[in-house]
């Protein structure tokens, strides 16, 4: 790997939007909007990560890929077009700051490693304590609170879903849902 490359696969350390303790970004769908508040104070990390990558744009046109009805909604892993959405790497794990995941809130999806989130995120459809860090383990990073569109939410919680061949996945809606454009609201 050239030494450019690597530069373009590292996240910057700097903090974006520094003076926005708690900022709120809009999710455009093709279900309607979804507004989230995001807590730099517990999750400082994972925050200045999903902001780099909204700034970054690579938020925009991603498909909801995984939709497990009364429990998660999962995007951010693929664009619309099934390839994969390109990270500045990984982000260290912040499960341990006090934030629960429950319904409404926002958290990073990861592999079994507890450092490995990238991109992709979901949306918490339930109170899953199961998701929370254990004496025994490391749980999965809250970083946020949706505000508005729990409605759209329960749409798309209610779509349809199937095994995905394209994308070797299951509990795909069967109807694409997109997440267009996340925008960071100015005050």
């Amino acid at each position: 790997m050239t030494s450019h490359s690597m530069a373009a696969d590292t996240c910057p350390a700097n903090d974006l939007f520094p003076d926005a303790l708690f900022p709120e970004v809009t999710f455009e769908t093709s279900k309607g909007n979804i507004v989230v508040e995001l807590d730099r104070q517990k999750a400082p990390a994972t925050v200045n990560h999903f902001l780099y990558h909204l700034n970054n744009k690579a938020l925009d046109d991603n498909l909801v890929h995984r939709v497990v009805k009364d429990y998660v909604i999962q995007t951010a892993a693929f664009k619309s077009d099934g390839s994969e959405v390109k990270s500045c790497g990984l982000v260290m794990n912040e499960s341990g700051n006090g934030l629960k995941n429950n319904r409404g809130t926002i958290a990073m999806a990861r592999y079994n490693d507890p450092h490995s989130a990238s991109t992709s995120f979901y949306f918490n459809m339930n109170d899953n304590n199961n998701l929370d860090p254990n004496p025994k383990g490391w749980g999965y990073t809250v970083f946020g609170l949706v505000i508005e569109g729990m409605d759209v939410l329960e749409q798309i919680n209610n779509e349809p879903v199937e095994y995905n061949s394209k994308l070797d996945a299951p509990n795909v809606p069967v109807v694409p849902i997109i997440i267009k454009k996340v925008t960071l609201n100015h005050e």
